[in-house]
């Protein structure tokens, strides 16, 4: 097959997969999106728990809450009213929808994954990318709602990303080095480690342990693509605080959601170098 169509086609398989795993994330997200001492979110807004495969992490962020019957006609007796005008007429069920807008989450996710196969191609790394944009979603997700990175998500994000980039350095035809990937996990996480011991009100622990992870991934292609999605994410946050600034909306000494800013200079660093490879 033509490369042009090998590379049409796997960007449509990878937009697919993106809608898909993106269509899952608004309930882990309302799920999560709670206070550092609160548990995870166990019930829907209208109290319902929330069921469904894995403990009810995953499934549609919609349920339906059944209201009380309503009686909607006069009170009058079974043997004088006619039926069609006296029966109680029960109220339809309310849906109850809760997290992120579904379709907007997976629209964002299929557009993230696209971009991705774009960039890389037909290389081996490509399967790691796609494996970890939908958490890389979820945090930003999570982050703008609570300004908090969980520990379930950072860490499973830092393993995963060290653990399957070690195994596409094993496959043949992959553009990046596991060496690097693993020095720039521990390079960037330092960083950010350093600079929240010197200033813990500028960031939280939460960032300090993404960095780990989005380290692995910019590090994977070079020193020179962490050095470009560590800054992109920080003129991105830099841009974002000016404007806020200008609107009026920035509070002073208030405590940003870095999170999302971070995964968007990793994402932007890590197009540019999967493209350049």
């Amino acid at each position: 097959m033509d490369p042009d169509l090998w590379l049409i086609a796997l960007t449509a398989v990878a937009a697919l997969w993106g809608a898909a795993a993106g269509a899952l994330l608004p309930r882990p997200a309302y799920r999560f999106a709670v206070d550092e001492d609160s548990p995870w979110q166990t019930t829907c807004p209208a109290g319902h728990p929330l069921t469904g495969p894995a403990h009810g992490w995953l499934g549609r962020a919609r349920c339906t809450t059944p209201a009380p019957a309503t009686a909607t006609a006069t009170t009058a007796s079974p043997a004088t009213a006619p039926s069609d005008s006296t029966a109680p007429t029960p109220t339809p069920p309310t849906p109850c929808t809760y997290g992120p807008s579904t379709p907007t989450v997976a629209l964002l996710t299929a557009l993230v994954c696209a971009t991705l196969a774009l960039a890389t191609g037909v290389r081996p790394e490509l399967a790691v990318w796609l494996l970890l944009a939908p958490l890389g979603v979820l945090l930003v997700l999570i982050d703008l709602k609570v300004q908090r990175l969980p520990d379930p998500l950072t860490l499973p994000f830092a393993a995963l990303a060290l653990l399957l980039l070690g195994g596409a350095a094993l496959t043949p035809e992959h553009a990046g080095e596991w060496r690097t990937a693993a020095w720039g996990a521990l390079t960037l996480g330092g960083a950010y480690f350093l600079l929240f011991l010197i200033r813990p009100l500028a960031l939280g622990f939460g960032d300090v342990k993404l960095a780990v992870g989005l380290g692995a991934v910019l590090g994977w292609y070079g020193w020179g693509a962490l050095y470009v999605g560590t800054f992109a994410g920080a003129l991105v946050g830099s841009v974002w605080t000016v404007v806020q600034a200008v609107r009026g909306r920035a509070a002073r000494r208030q405590l940003a959601a870095l999170g999302p800013f971070m995964l968007t200079g990793a994402y932007l660093g890590l197009l540019l170098e999967a493209y350049a490879a």
